[in-house]
């Protein structure tokens, strides 16, 4: 990633900030509106990490998820 936008993480998160906006464009202009919904989460997402309003990492497995995303027994 740092090779396409010249290293460091703010410069990497711009950079993936102006992808998901031209993704957005794409999925609206296919009328792929939860896509388009879902890319503009990320947008957002990308801006308040760079903004410093949201961490770049979730503390602990808020979501209840294990690594590769399947759902956990909660009796575990």
């Amino acid at each position: 990633m740092s090779e396409h936008c010249g290293g460091g993480r703010t410069d990497a998160l711009d950079y993936m900030q102006a992808m998901l906006g031209q993704l957005r464009t794409m999925a609206l202009a296919e009328r792929c509106e939860m896509l388009a919904y879902m890319i503009e989460m990320a947008y957002l997402e990308a801006g308040d990490i760079i903004r410093g309003d949201q961490p770049y990492r979730f503390e602990g497995n808020r979501l209840d998820l294990d690594v590769r995303g399947k759902k956990r027994n909660r009796a575990s």
